[in-house]
């Protein structure tokens, strides 16, 4: 019999675009989580469980077929900088069992899981490589205990970070996937985000088994860009799921999202047009963007 993975797989090679979720860390932020100071919003799991599987079980009912756990924010070493790596392992098992659980109170058991794995640092202290290495194996592994399906590395912005990071996950024996952030240098170059032109960063992950790639975090009118320039230097499945700020000027404090101003649902639809055409894969919101812009484009991709 073949496993929800499996399933999904065979979907896409057969030239379905999927629907992954909105946000989640912001989401919970919206609904009122506290944040953790240099840790986000990663300490829902453990302080709200019931807000953040609802959150999950709001985006299936959206549509999603594939949900991320509520684990961004939950490496090693942006809990230390929270001062609460005591619950490392706590934050990333029920993060991804959260999920879990909402699956299982839906109407679908195909519904994917993917196990979200970032090395952002809210402070800017970055973890030596072998250090890094070691902790993300071990929460790529808590992950797999607890049910997911799938990896999926999110906001990937220097290769040598990327890499590393791609090896301890792929420890798992679980699929993983690659979420990169870029921007546009000043000669037009699509760029990872440390300014690392895209091309280098490919060519670093031709030695690996990478299923799908795919522009995350990164500002919607940068998208269409990047992903011609994706598509140039990769022919696997590609994604998109693209974030929008709001209004900067109206934050009150540097960690805060804004939502008044974030792109709407409609128009966030209509880009994504675009997209479609340049013959993505997977498609869904990040940060800032909500279960409402995935029931438009559940709507927009059942038509």
């Amino acid at each position: 019999m073949l496993n929800r993975y499996q399933k999904l797989a065979a979907r896409l090679d057969d030239g379905e675009l999927i629907l992954i979720d909105g946000a989640t860390g912001t989401e919970i932020e919206r609904r009122g989580v506290p944040q953790l100071e240099n840790a986000w919003n990663g300490g829902g799991a453990l302080s709200h469980p019931d807000v953040v599987r609802e959150v999950h079980r709001d985006y299936i009912g959206a549509g999603a077929q594939i949900i991320i756990s509520n684990t961004f924010a939950t490496s090693r070493h942006a809990l230390d900088d929270a001062g609460v790596a005591e619950h490392f392992d706590a934050l990333n098992r029920r993060g991804v069992e959260l999920a879990v659980e909402a699956r299982e109170h839906s109407a679908n058991p195909d519904i994917v899981v993917a196990g979200g794995i970032s090395y952002w640092s809210w402070t800017g202290d970055k973890p030596g490589l072998n250090i890094l290495n070691q902790s993300i194996t071990e929460q790529a592994k808590i992950m797999k205990e607890a049910g997911a399906d799938l990896l999926m590395l999110e906001m990937m912005i220097d290769i040598d970070r990327m890499c590393v990071t791609l090896d301890g996950a792929m420890t798992t024996g679980l699929p993983v996937w690659v979420g990169i952030t870029c921007t546009i240098d000043d000669q037009g170059t699509v760029c990872l985000r440390n300014g690392e032109p895209l091309p280098q960063a490919l060519d670093a992950l031709k030695s690996y088994e990478i299923p799908l790639i795919s522009i995350m975090h990164t500002e919607v009118d940068l998208i269409s860009d990047c992903l011609s320039a994706l598509k140039n230097d990769w022919d696997g499945w590609t994604g998109v799921y693209a974030h929008s700020q709001g209004d900067k000027s109206r934050k009150r404090s540097k960690h805060e999202w804004v939502f008044d101003g974030v792109i709407s649902p409609n128009a966030y639809r209509d880009v994504a047009k675009q997209w479609r055409t340049q013959d993505i894969n997977m498609l869904g919101c990040c940060c800032g963007l909500g279960v409402e812009h995935i029931k438009v484009l559940n709507r927009y991709l059942a038509a």
